[in-house]
């Protein structure tokens, strides 16, 4: 007898006439508390994870809101995309409303009583005097945690703000959220919702990536150029290609990059292996945006590789695959690149994230039991103590693919620290060059150990690619040497070293692990 969820309970009292799930209805009746105990011009803020029902909650509140009060209300969001869903969700409601986009036509705007507007657009007609907000007595505003929506908080000055949001942390340290809401109210947790079968769990594998390129700009974020120079590397896109193949392989899948140039590199990519990609930025027409989306949503395996545009306002729950191949500092864009992929469907109880960018170390996992009251009240001091990318890199440890740890299967132990080795060499009073003498020769002895002749451990020898630019990259920043030219110069002369080393020393070695010669 199968076990059913609280969910599907749920969603069969939704079909016998229940609009909302338990959690959604606490929720509300939790927010208007706040409404009836506060002042007209208060600023209260919502946190519910992605996939939770923000939309829902908000739009109940509306049709509530306009049956017991005679004032009217405003929607603001921040892309036209969430525009329009908002306004269909509002419509399921019962709740007639006009969406205020560049080509509105205002004149019967005494016949609503609720608007949803871009806040762009929104701004403008409120600075041309072409909405009539005197009536507003409400004002939601979807992803409120985007700082773009502040400086119409002056028209408001009358009005209860309700701002919603699943990361209650601003875009911008300058502009906390707690300098602009009077409360938070913290929702359904992500681990509630998944226990409950609300939401899908993730399934979450790192690959270490040297971030240590990467530029910080003036938004607090890696840079675009920076982020493309390190992404459109041969060696970035082949492990993202085994990356892809090792965990997701056959999976509907969803790739975000930090870059028009890297997803493109992306694309070509995976369809010279062969796969079923497709590539959207905000340059695609709306036209091509639809088509893309629906060979997406029609196509099992599908691979959509993007930049940022799919991050809100899409929803797709087949998704089941998620691949961060970029570096972000951002808590709100790591929660809602992976909220992507958290939506229940059909047999699906869980997906798959593939973080190529240290985001799980940085922010640890989706779901994890973050205090977000703390972070809304002390958001520096959350910040603050995000671990550096220097920090993270130190405590690297390089772990051969599994696929390529077989072929080293009758070694015990393949891995060397480099750091632990300089560290001892200096205090020997010995060479710093001794660190890569004794990895060339540990090297050697896990291709020996491992093969019949020479030609065997030089083929060995050249599957270490990853390895040995591992070890130069911790070596070098050992040495405080690391110029790119250096660098270079430094893996290619290992390379030659180890298959110089093979080559003159095969017989010793083989003879020192098993006792005897090799066979001629």
């Amino acid at each position: 007898m199968s076990i059913t969820s609280k969910a599907e309970l749920e969603q069969e009292e939704r079909k016998a006439g229940k609009d909302l799930y338990s959690y959604q209805k606490g929720a509300i009746n939790k927010i208007f508390k706040a409404f009836d105990e506060s002042r007209d011009d208060y600023h209260l803020l919502y946190q519910l994870p992605t996939g939770g029902g923000k939309t829902v909650i908000f739009s109940e509140i509306v049709r509530q809101y306009l049956k017991n009060h005679n004032k009217k209300v405003l929607i603001m969001t921040h892309r036209i995309e969430l525009c329009r869903q908002t306004s269909r969700m509002l419509t399921e409601f019962a709740v007639e409303n006009k969406v205020v986009d560049s080509k509105a036509d205002l004149s019967d705007q005494a016949n609503y009583s609720c608007f949803v507007a871009m806040v762009e657009t929104l701004n403008n007609r409120l600075n041309d005097n072409k909405l009539d907000i005197s009536d507003i007595g409400l004002v939601i505003i979807d992803e409120a945690h985007y700082n773009s929506f502040t400086k119409l908080f002056k028209f408001f000055s009358q009005a209860f703000i309700l701002g919603v949001t699943a990361t209650p942390l601003s875009s911008s340290i300058e502009l906390p959220m707690t300098d602009n809401y009077d409360e938070l109210i913290v929702g359904e947790s992500i681990e509630s919702l998944i226990e409950n079968g609300f939401l899908a769990r993730a399934d979450m594998y790192t690959y270490n990536v040297g971030l240590t390129s990467l530029v910080v700009g003036a938004n607090g974020d890696y840079t675009v150029k920076s982020s493309e120079d390190l992404y459109t590397a041969d060696d970035m896109l082949s492990k993202l290609l085994q990356a892809y193949e090792e965990r997701s392989k056959g999976k509907k899948t969803l790739i975000f990059n930090n870059g028009i140039n890297t997803s493109l590199h992306v694309y070509d990519t995976f369809k010279r292996a062969g796969y079923p990609i497709a590539h959207l930025d905000n340059t695609n027409t709306k036209k091509e945006r639809a088509q893309i989306l629906k060979w997406f949503k029609n196509t099992p395996d599908a691979i959509l590789t993007s930049v940022s545009i799919l991050t809100t306002g899409f929803d797709e729950p087949s998704v089941e695959s998620i691949i961060l191949n970029r570096a972000t500092k951002s808590l709100t864009l790591y929660y809602q690149m992976i909220g992507r992929g958290s939506r229940i469907f059909k047999n699906k109880n869980k997906f798959t994230v593939i973080d190529l960018g240290n985001n799980f170390y940085r922010f640890g996992p989706w779901g994890d039991n973050l205090d977000w009251q703390r972070i809304f009240k002390s958001p520096n001091y959350y910040l603050d103590s995000i671990i550096s990318d220097e920090e993270l890199e130190s405590n690297f440890r390089y772990e051969m693919p599994d696929d390529l740890r077989k072929e080293f299967g009758k070694s015990q132990e393949v891995y060397f620290d480099i750091q632990k080795t300089y560290v001892d060499s200096i205090r020997s009073g010995e060479s710093s060059k001794v660190v890569l003498e004794r990895s060339i020769e540990q090297h050697a002895r896990i291709c020996v150990e491992n093969s019949e002749d020479v030609y065997d451990a030089l083929g060995l020898a050249k599957m270490l690619g990853d390895d040995i630019d591992f070890r130069i990259q911790r070596y070098t920043k050992c040495i405080s040497k690391s110029t790119y030219n250096f660098v270079e110069w430094l893996k290619d002369d290992y390379r030659k070293k180890l298959n110089s080393y093979l080559r003159n020393n095969f017989d010793t070695v083989f003879e020192d692990i098993h006792g005897y010669p090799p066979e001629d």
